[in-house]
């Protein structure tokens, strides 16, 4: 017997040691399933795979690939990998397959539009002891917003934006403020900030939901180094938890949960329904983009050694820098992306022309330097998010102690890398104001306060492969790859951005959550003593089963 006294009433509820499935005699009926249906107005959604409502649907290859279109899907993930079940036995729902199953898909979804469809589709997933799932998007790179034979709470209608000049917590004034609901995409507040006058701090995927698991992570950007992490700019947000209360949190109400809230990973504490973020005048930037090709492997280490020697070059000017790292024991070629605010395109190809012309050196060749100014808030995102892959991560915070005193490692790390036929992804989006926030109390892992770079490793699958083969690909990456980052960034206790990083982490705790973990499962243990919210890596979940079903 558990009983919660949070919130206005006290929720009592006798649990089993495992979440109610398909017939098992406490599973809703027919009639139950009917009843919570009337309770939220008719927005109960049966949901499907989206290989099979595309099918019905008709979708182009071009809507199969747009996160924009697939958000609209219930049953769809950014990563369509996420909705199988590999088993074994497997249950699968491939495009173009010939069956559908329901694999990680969950069966029904309330699709909320206002607080008590949130309020009442938990209260059925407690009285019925029911697995549930948290979605906006389905923006998700380690599958925690599906869940087999769940009840997916689907935000992506919670669509407001409010811009506020002078917001107050308690009375206090905490300047200017645009409050989102947790079903607004990056691009389109962008979009509306722009209209303000305003520019707030996000990162550069289309369909990523600023109010939902982002934030919940850290949330990068390429500003962060002047303006912190997003979850450093977060003032608020309004979250409805485990006994269907719905509260708001900030340094004043629960700050214990507002201080979970912000790094202690997506989909553990509750329905975030909307947040407050921090908001600047919008300003100029300018963006520069260049590609730089290798004919050999030892030529590519030399490069990103080169490059590592070279990372601090932007400091002073608080740039944020991408790199993507593509090719084979052979060629390979390094694409540079790095945003400058308030540089115009000479100031910003001065900036970069160090670096290059030390790669020229090395025999690289350097190809399409361009540069384009615009508004910050037009050239941070993109119009849409390439999505309906199959793909796996793997990431480490590398410290900034790496770069100034062993950049050769950085160099070797990448040459193994390619040479597993591993693509790379590196980030400079921490330094600056990133390190300066150290003094504030949240759970975002402190690894990102030393760190200098994130980078991640990224392998992708096609259909042809078995099911068997993937299982074992997935864990043949998780011990290939991993040990790379993990060695480049320290060892056993290096950190890692939860957001994009491997959800078979041998020891999640630590890489994800580092020192906090301990508080993370208090604060857990106090809001949500049932854990009815559990996902994949998350607090708590090495107490459940994979699929979060079971308590072991």
């Amino acid at each position: 017997m558990a009983v919660s006294l949070l919130g206005p009433h006290v929720v009592v509820h006798a649990w089993s040691r495992c979440r109610n499935q398909p017939g098992d005699p406490g599973f809703p009926t027919a009639a139950d399933w009917s009843a919570l249906n009337d309770t939220i107005y008719g927005r109960l959604i049966k949901v499907v795979p989206s290989a099979k409502a595309c099918l019905e649907l008709g979708c182009t290859e071009a809507q199969w690939e747009s996160g924009v279109f697939r958000q609209t899907i219930p049953g769809a993930m950014f990563a369509y990998n996420w909705e199988q079940d590999y088993g074994p036995p497997p249950e699968l729902c491939l495009r173009n397959g010939t069956t559908c199953a329901q694999g990680d898909v969950p069966l029904y979804a309330v699709n909320a539009t206002a607080v008590q469809h949130i309020q009442a589709g938990i209260r059925f997933a407690q009285d019925h002891n029911l697995r549930v799932a948290i979605k906006s998007s389905g923006h998700d790179l380690l599958g925690r917003s599906t869940a087999r034979n769940s009840l997916l709470l689907w935000t992506a209608y919670f669509k407001n934006i409010t811009f506020v000049e002078n917001f107050t917590i308690a009375g206090a004034d905490q300047g200017q403020v645009v409050t989102v609901g947790s079903g607004v995409g990056l691009k389109t507040i962008y979009v509306s900030a722009k209209a303000q006058n305003k520019m707030f701090v996000g990162g550069t995927a289309a369909t990523v939901s600023a109010a939902g698991g982002y934030i919940q992570g850290a949330g990068h950007s390429a500003f962060s180094p002047i303006y912190g992490l997003a979850a450093d700019n977060v003032l608020q947000y309004r979250i409805v938890l485990a006994n269907s209360s719905f509260v708001t949190a900030n340094s004043v109400s629960h700050p214990d949960l507002f201080w979970a809230l912000r790094g202690g990973g997506a989909g553990s504490w509750g329905v975030i329904i909307d947040a407050t973020f921090r908001t600047f005048l919008t300003f100029n930037a300018t963006l520069h983009t260049v590609n730089v090709l290798t004919a050999t492997l030892d030529q590519t280490g030399d490069l990103m050694t080169t490059h590592a020697m070279h990372i601090k070059d932007w400091d002073a000017v608080r740039a944020g820098h991408y790199f993507v790292l593509t090719g084979s024991t052979s060629n390979s070629t390094l694409s540079l992306i790095t945003a400058f605010k308030d540089l115009d395109g000479d100031s910003s190809k001065a900036q970069m022309s160090s670096f290059l012309d030390d790669a020229r050196a090395l025999g690289a060749v350097v190809q399409e330097e361009s540069t384009i100014t615009s508004f910050a808030n037009d050239l941070v995102t993109v119009p849409d998010d390439k999505s309906g892959a199959n793909v796996i991560f793997s990431s480490r915070l590398i410290p900034n102690s790496v770069y100034l005193n062993a950049p050769s490692n950085i160099g070797t790390a990448y040459k193994q890398l390619l040479s597993q036929g591993v693509p790379v992804v590196g980030s400079i989006v921490v330094g600056g104001k990133v390190a300066d926030n150290a003094n504030i109390s949240s759970a975002i892992i402190p690894a990102w306060r030393a760190a200098k770079a994130h980078v991640i490793a990224i392998q992708y699958w096609d259909d042809t492969l078995s099911s068997a083969d993937v299982q074992s690909f997935r864990k043949n990456f998780t011990a290939t790859v991993q040990p790379v980052l993990s060695d480049l960034a320290g060892g056993a206790f290096s950190g890692s951005y939860s957001n994009e990083g491997d959800v078979l982490e041998p020891n999640f705790a630590v890489t994800f959550f580092g020192p906090n973990y301990s508080r993370l499962e208090c604060i857990k243990a106090a809001y949500d003593p049932n854990d009815l919210f559990i996902v994949p890596a998350g607090v708590r979940s090495e107490h459940w089963d994979a699929e979060g079903m079971c308590q072991v």
